[in-house]
């Protein structure tokens, strides 16, 4: 069975080659999902692993349908993600109805080549999982990270093998996985597992200081943009 670790740092990465992971997913900010990582980082982490790197690109969080500018940024991702040498992209785009966006997907297809192409857990959100994987298929895509429509990969499992059983997309079981369950999935026939194995580290005393977390950020629904007039009523009044 395939093991990937979503990386989240240089260290991560490391450990995670360390400890016998086939491969990692790379990419930033798990809390939301993970966000495309920074050049310095992939740059560093092609430069000291010895094992597949694949990106995850997504310019923000929240949802996974995109404006014409998010897109634009999307692709110049991608093609730098492989200038920097990544070996497969991890991407979803979905159209405003939560179908796979065929046609950007196809730009997205042929900016990659011949590099694997995965589909994120954007997946999870599509309603109707069948036909998605039959487009996802026409479209060459390599691989699904889902976790079949559950909370869990492990509640996911029953529907997750039904999947494979439909499609030659491989089926990548990602969401919750640990060692109390992955034997499950390897039962299940199914090839491949993600996880990111993480706990927390580097703690410090922050008490007393102020929290930088913005909550009205994290809206999965909507996205934070700037405002014209918010930005000129601030300049009208200092300048």
């Amino acid at each position: 069975m395939l093991v990937e670790v979503c990386a989240n740092s240089l260290t991560s990465a490391q450990r995670a080659m360390n400890a016998g992971a086939d491969r990692i997913e790379l990419c930033s900010e798990l809390g939301v999902g993970g966000i495309t990582p920074s050049f310095g980082l992939l740059k560093l982490v092609k430069k000291s692993l010895q094992i597949p790197v694949h990106v995850l690109v997504r310019p923000r969080s929240g949802h996974f349908t995109y404006s014409k500018d998010e897109f634009k940024v999307l692709l110049a991702d991608v093609e730098i993600c492989l200038e920097y040498g990544a070996d497969a992209i991890v991407i979803g785009v979905l159209s405003a109805d939560g179908a796979i966006d065929v046609t950007r997907m196809k730009q997205i297809k042929k900016i990659c080549g011949a590099k694997s192409l995965v589909f994120h857990r954007a997946f999870d959100w599509v309603p109707n999982p069948q036909k998605a994987l039959k487009v996802l298929e026409d479209l060459g895509v390599y691989a699904v990270l889902t976790s079949g429509q559950q909370v869990s990969a492990e509640k996911g499992i029953p529907v997750l093998q039904e999947w494979q059983q439909q499609s030659n997309v491989q089926i990548m079981a990602g969401g919750g996985i640990t060692a109390a369950n992955a034997t499950r999935f390897k039962a299940a026939n199914l090839a491949a597992i993600h996880l990111s194995g993480t706990s927390f580290e580097q703690q410090l005393d922050i008490r007393g200081k102020i929290s930088m977390n913005s909550l009205k950020h994290l809206v999965e629904s909507q996205v934070s943009v700037t405002q014209r007039g918010a930005i000129q009523s601030v300049i009208k009044a200092v300048k």
